[in-house]
């Protein structure tokens, strides 16, 4: 039972299948947030803005090269980040400059750009166009935890006042964990929430659309089923919520930042997503606690290069509270639909047992 398989009847019926017991998992956390009092999007406390605990040292150069199983990564900062895998890498793109693998060693991404790469902060109002990459611009750290594990730092933005730290973690078998942790420092943002976005842009795939699980949410009723969607251009039906996003996300009229504000009419049913590029599956995997938008843009690292992206909203922010999520990606040969989907669910699913 994995679940992504794209039968609901396999998943969805029974007291012990799995979507019972995650829907199960997450009233349990539900009414223990209620009980508490606690965001339902509170920081995990496991990187080195919310856990003191945490040992790092601070890299000279702003980059790591990764390791573990097939798989070979780098993560950067935002300043130079050019190393002998990443010798194109352009300043100010941020989180993985290379990924490759034992059977794909070309880059995955736009060899200038990056992925995983933390791009945009805003709360739907045109004060975002005082620095629209705000992220890229203002000064980050790379804190080296261990051989495998790595985090960026950024101090309180000059615009947004919001300080953060994203940890990528290289797992065993060639997954990345990304958790992302962020405190607002002041009560910059006005329209009740916090509005990020992260972009990876994509070195020349087969394909520029993405799969995922999920229905047109216009007609109620409608059955789920696996959706290929491709934007016909950037910043148009660009961007697709859960199926079950309780909030109103606002957006000031002019707002530019494009793939954000433009919902493609489709809904997914199940978080996570995948692309295929060059004959590797790259899934993108998240906890369905944390609410993520889907976004995309045909165009958004040049023709040709898509961008296959994801958004994040935070309602009802404090000042001085943490918050985050925690998502998945993985890299491997794309053999069919199904044996992706297959793997893809093993990564969802032990991501969201371990609430």
């Amino acid at each position: 039972m994995r679940f992504l398989i794209p039968v609901l009847s396999r998943f969805s019926q029974g007291p012990n299948s799995m979507y019972a017991r995650l829907y199960s998992c997450l009233l349990g956390l539900c009414s223990l947030l209620l009980l508490t009092g606690a965001h339902p999007l509170t920081a995990p406390g496991v990187t080195s803005l919310t856990n003191p605990d945490v040992e790092y040292s601070v890299s000279t150069t702003g980059t790591a090269e990764l390791t573990a199983g097939e798989t070979t990564i780098v993560v950067v900062d935002n300043g130079p980040g050019t190393t002998e895998l990443t010798p194109a890498h352009k300043r100010g793109y941020n989180g993985i400059a290379y990924w490759g693998h034992d059977q794909q060693k070309a880059n995955l991404f736009v060899p200038t750009y990056a992925g995983l790469n933390y791009e945009h902060i805003h709360d739907g109002t045109l004060k975002v166009n005082r620095e629209r990459f705000e992220p890229r611009q203002n000064p980050m750290q790379l804190r080296i935890i261990n051989d495998r594990t790595v985090e960026l730092y950024q101090p309180p933005t000059l615009n947004w006042k919001l300080e953060s730290c994203g940890r990528y973690e290289l797992m065993a078998d060639g997954t990345v964990e990304y958790t992302f942790e962020c405190v607002p420092k002041a009560a910059t943002f006005s329209q009740n929430y916090i509005g990020l976005f992260w972009a990876s842009y994509i070195r020349s795939p087969e394909k520029v659309g993405i799969n995922f699980w999920g229905r047109n949410g216009d007609q109620f009723g409608t059955q789920p089923e696996w959706l290929e969607l491709i934007s016909p251009k950037h910043g148009v039906s660009s961007t697709h919520p859960p199926a079950d996003y309780k909030h109103t996300i606002a957006f000031d009229e002019g707002f530019p930042l494009t793939l954000a504000n433009h919902p493609s009419g489709y809904v997914h049913m199940a978080p996570g997503y995948y692309g295929v590029s060059h004959g590797m599956a790259f899934v993108q995997m998240f906890r369905q606690r944390d609410q993520i938008w889907f976004a995309q843009s045909p165009t958004g690292g040049g023709n040709g290069n898509p961008a296959w992206d994801f958004q994040w909203f935070i309602p009802d922010y404090k000042v001085g509270e943490a918050y985050g999520f925690v998502m998945r990606a993985a890299y491997f040969p794309h053999e069919s639909h199904e044996k992706t989907v297959e793997r893809a669910g093993l990564i969802m699913e032990e991501l969201n047992e371990e609430e």
